[in-house]
């Protein structure tokens, strides 16, 4: 398809993954165009040749292309990626005297986190991650604040002086600063920022009352160090991802996702790198929660399966289900967040057996040397070769970059590592492949469905990735839901999420008040309330272009006293004392959903512990507009379903951008840009006016 504009207006979405660098192109016509380019080292290589491909597809020169672009979204791996491998800045710990321990005592379980399932009776996986930063290059400082903000202990600048020259021997490239209560009272954080300032002007500088503003110093010092750590690193690869860009004549600034589902100016990231860490995976849930809202659902399942992981997100009554912490490299970090769950199961996941047992996954082979189907050296099968040898993909037809599949080598690899370990033919361990890796992912889904109070049959999935399309049908069967959706845009679902979402900002603020149950709240809990929000919704609003347009919602954190964990419970417009006690009453009732009826404790009494406000401005553009086109059939093969030895022979269609109001009766493969939509013998699909195909398997 060959097209020329001369009208500014075009949108780029972009989300780099462990194996491909995902585009969404939109067109000021409507068109859209999705594509993949595998992933490079250095990211922003990874990114200019999909931009280059997104031109070739769309049929313009990419100069005149990049100069007309108005929104380029981007969503990136390399915070995460940086802090799971340790690749971080060298990065120090300025603390209040006495509290040098932190990082290492956590939450006396700090040598645990982040483990799940069996994996927590693995003793041999204790302690094995070390803290972000170690205990030598923490340094105390004489000061004291209590928890009213009243300064107890004045800051002893001698003292500063004496941390900042032992940093300064020790190599530091950043400097985290958390005090005790600074959340108070931010005095003695600020006048140490301007010593470092002073005297290490070099440095990536963070202060803790303003990265995680929040009560307890554990989280609120792992997430200040963290974001340290990766300040050198977000600030250089988005300095140079922009000069490459620039090179091709774009003018558009880059829009960062967030993990809390929304775009921010990149340079507001390049402060606060440790805001997008699930910037990608929270992309694909603003995605999925768009495309619930145009179908009139509003309950949505968000699935993505990559080349590396399978993540889950969960939209109920229209909204995606939050966090306000999450846990990486060994620490928990204070970070807004969609809640989003994963495990290490994508098209790369490796299959191996071990002690007779077959396993698939966490391990990946990621873009190099990739699954052994590749031919770039991959010897370990995988799931992209399990799918490949069981006809579900197409050797000639994979991805938008002209990649051909090697069938046989995948057959070969499989038969060796898998089948005869097993004493099973190569079909049959491929087979065995493809059901345990959808198994492990089915288990997912009803962890965050069946597990948190949700009956998933009435959720609507909608099926992400370069995967997702192909398993989606499975996992149906495996969860009982009655059938799934695929986007024309599916293959690069969280590169749509980043040139569509909203730009949203976040502040959040302590509000500490105990509550308790035979009394109620009183005016004063209230005035305390109200006076945090007023605060956190200037600060939001503050952030967006247009605070008039903006709408603000807010968040409260509420707990039982004497718990470690907290719920995130929704706050109305006006907040009055009535107002406090349905907070309460709320917070009640969504305990019981999560743990269930009777799991409550009223009589302890409550905790409020923080406010947090949301602003979004909305963005203008959500989809682009269908094509029209009609399937085409290209031909048929068999294709193993349920089976290993009984093949059935499976029609093949390809469209790009399917035309409303067509029906196909499985077994029935359908090729869009990037990915393949199985729909199985017995299932039907039919298509609507935004292109999305629906398969309804029973």
């Amino acid at each position: 398809m060959t097209t020329t504009s001369t009208s500014a207006g075009w949108t780029i979405g972009t989300d780099v993954g462990g194996t491909f660098t995902d585009l969404w192109l939109r067109a000021p016509s409507g068109q859209s165009w999705v594509c993949k380019s595998p992933t490079t080292a250095d990211v922003v290589t990874g990114v200019v040749n999909a931009v280059r491909l997104a031109a070739d597809t769309a049929g313009i020169d990419v100069h005149e292309l990049c100069s007309q672009v108005t929104r380029f979204g981007h969503g990136t791996t390399v915070g995460l990626n940086a802090l799971l491998t340790g690749r971080t800045a060298t990065t120090g710990l300025i603390t209040t005297a006495g509290f040098g321990d932190v990082l290492e005592i956590g939450r006396l379980r700090r040598g645990t986190a982040g483990l799940q399932g069996l994996e927590l009776g693995d003793y041999h996986l204790r302690g094995q991650i070390p803290p972000l930063v170690p205990r030598t290059r923490v340094v105390e400082v004489d000061e004291r604040i209590d928890s009213d903000g009243v300064v107890r202990t004045t800051l002893d600048e001698a003292s500063v002086l004496a941390a900042i020259e032992r940093l300064r021997e020790m190599g530091v490239e950043a400097v985290a600063v958390c005090l005790l209560w600074s959340t108070e009272n931010p005095t003695h954080e600020l006048a140490i920022a301007d010593l470092i300032r002073r005297e290490l002007p070099e440095v990536f500088l963070s202060l803790s009352h303003e990265i995680a503003p929040s009560v307890g110093e554990y989280a609120r010092a792992s997430t200040t160090v963290a974001n340290a750590a990766l300040g050198p690193i977000a600030g250089h690869y988005l300095s140079k991802l922009e000069e490459e860009l620039a090179a091709l004549g774009m003018t558009a600034p880059i829009m960062m996702t967030t993990s809390a589902g929304g775009v921010v100016p990149a340079r507001t990231v390049t402060e606060r790198p440790v805001s997008n860490l699930l910037s990608g995976p929270a992309s694909c849930v603003v995605a999925g929660q768009k495309i619930g809202a145009e179908l009139g659902v509003p309950n949505v399942l968000t699935m993505d399966v990559g080349g590396t992981s399978f993540d889950v997100g969960v939209v109920v009554d229209g909204v995606a289900l939050m966090s306000d912490e999450v846990t990486f490299g060994g620490a928990d970090m204070r970070v807004p967040s969609i809640d989003i769950a994963s495990i290490g199961a994508g098209g790369g996941s490796i299959a191996a057996v071990e002690g007779g047992v077959l396993s698939v996954g966490p391990r990946s082979a990621g873009a190099r040397p990739g699954p052994v189907c590749y031919g770039k050296g991959g010897t370990e099968p995988t799931t992209t070769d399990a799918d490949l040898v069981l006809g579900v993909l197409d050797p000639s037809q994979f991805g938008s970059g002209g990649i051909v599949l090697d069938r046989n080598a995948a057959a070969a690899a499989i038969e060796e590592k898998i089948g005869r370990p097993l004493g099973l033919s190569g079909i049959e361990a491929a087979r065995a492949i493809r059901v345990v890796f959808d198994n492990a992912m089915a288990d997912l889904l009803r962890a965050v469905t069946i597990e948190r109070g949700h009956d998933p049959r009435e959720f609507t999935l909608v099926a992400g990735g370069g995967s997702g399309p192909s398993h989606a049908w499975a996992l149906c069967r495996e969860t009982g839901l009655s059938g799934f959706v695929v986007p024309p845009t599916a293959t690069a679902a969280s590169a749509f999420g980043a040139g569509t979402s909203d730009l949203k900002t976040t502040a959040s603020r302590t509000s500490y008040r105990r509550i308790l149950p035979e009394v109620g709240p009183s005016d004063e809990d209230t005035k305390v309330v109200v006076a945090a929000l007023t605060e956190t919704r200037e600060r939001a609003r503050a952030a967006i272009p247009d605070p008039d347009g903006s709408a603000v919602t807010d968040i409260a954190s509420v707990r039982y006293f004497g718990q470690a964990h907290h719920l995130d419970i929704p706050l109305p417009e006006h907040v009055d004392t009535n107002a406090v006690a349905d907070l309460l009453s709320d917070f009640e009732r969504e305990y019981e959903q999560l743990w269930g009826k009777g799991a409550g404790f009223k009589e302890a009494g409550f905790e409020i512990l923080s406010v947090r406000s949301v602003a979004a401005l909305p963005a203008t553009a959500v989809a682009g507009a269908a094509t029209g086109e009609k399937f085409e059939k290209v031909g048929a093969r068999p294709v193993v379903f349920d089976d290993a030895n009984n093949p059935d022979d499976t029609a093949v269609y390809r469209v790009r951008w399917p035309a409303a109001g067509q029906e196909l009766t499985g077994p029935a493969l359908v090729s869009l840009p990037g990915c393949v939509v199985v729909i199985p013998p017995g299932a039907t699909a039919t298509t609507d006016a935004l292109g999305q195909i629906h398969v309804k398997v029973n």
